[in-house]
């Protein structure tokens, strides 16, 4: 088990990014079945191939899973907005793993469907219920594969794009606090300049 890296159980992964395993996404849930023993049974929309998959890497008995996730197994989906209804409140696109919902503030918003991951986490959010999940005819492994490589890319860049982000924040805000010091201590030496000068 100390061989398997989080990079091969991610490699088995649907790449949905959805969280339904209770972890932060595909990448941290591999890395929590290494790390903090995860059972390999926590991923609904890999159903039985990827609780097989897990199971022959980790050499682990997927058998006692397979009912469970069986029942808990769904069908590849994508969002749909409803166009005319949404009011731009960009909730979704905040909740969206993998930058797939284009929009601004007080505009109509739209998914870019071929780069939907069907995670439903833009749902919750929506004030006004204008989602819709649609379920989509099952694919062949090649283009489940080619799907899977595009979405890690796209949660791996949101992921690299919200950290950057989050550092210029902070940045900006250690910036603004010297400024403010700065001012202050400027304003202090005008104001002993002006008392020295009467």
């Amino acid at each position: 088990m100390s061989k398997v890296t989080p990079e091969q159980i991610d490699a088995l992964l649907p790449q949905i990014q959805c969280g339904l395993c209770g972890h932060g996404g595909c990448m941290p849930y591999a890395e929590a079945i290494i790390f903090e023993n995860a059972p390999i049974n926590l991923c609904p929309p890999g159903g039985i191939t990827t609780l097989h998959a897990l199971g022959q890497l980790l050499a682990q008995d997927p058998g006692p899973y397979e009912a469970e996730i069986a029942q808990k197994t769904r069908p590849p989906m994508r969002a749909f907005i409803r166009e005319d209804e949404c009011i731009g409140c960009t909730k979704c696109i905040q909740a969206c793993p993998v930058d797939a919902i284009l929009g601004s503030a007080k505009h109509m918003h739209t998914i870019i469907s071929q780069e939907c991951t069907g995670c439903e986490l833009c749902v919750p959010p929506c004030p006004v219920d204008c989602i819709d999940m649609i379920t989509l005819p099952e694919e062949s492994p090649d283009e489940v594969e080619k799907k899977k490589n595009g979405f890690r890319k796209r949660f791996n860049q949101r992921q690299q794009r919200l950290s950057e982000e989050n550092k210029a924040k902070k940045a900006g805000q250690a910036s603004l606090s010297l400024s403010k010091k700065q001012a202050y201590v400027q304003a202090a030496i005008t104001r002993a300049k002006a008392k020295k000068r009467r």
